[in-house]
């Protein structure tokens, strides 16, 4: 049997905290970021302009049904929450505009497998 030493134990628990200290926001009100392509009930986070966006789907008749909040990054208590349902055919985009400049826009995949937040250029966000 391999017995590891004493001190890996240390040293895996002070990775971890480097890792998680890197991989966390720096308050509890900034919002993690996830995009770019997901699959079925994997949520997007994004914050668009002075939007917070939490999107996911799931899949269904050959569509990918889509459920998205938004509200306004200021609004710690999100009382100016809405929230969006969307059924979109594969390959099919939609754009919602989260400031007069900026738009976030989701794409369902080929097939209805997966979902993209892409950017204003059509290419597949990913941060």
């Amino acid at each position: 049997m391999f017995r590891l030493p004493r001190n890996a134990l240390n040293f895996a628990v002070a990775g971890l905290i480097v890792v998680a200290a890197f991989t966390t926001p720096a308050s509890s009100y900034e919002m993690v970021q996830k995009t770019g392509s997901v699959g079925p009930y994997e949520p997007i986070l994004t914050t668009d302009g002075n939007k917070h966006v939490i999107a996911f789907f799931v899949p269904g008749d050959d569509h990918c049904n889509v459920q998205m909040v938004v509200w306004n990054s200021d609004d710690m208590q999100a009382h100016s929450a809405g929230g969006v349902r969307l059924s979109l055919k594969p390959g099919q985009a939609v754009s919602i505009d989260s400031s007069a400049t900026e738009t976030f826009t989701l794409k369902c995949g080929d097939y209805a497998e997966s979902l993209a937040g892409l950017d204003d250029n059509n290419r597949v966000v990913s941060k």
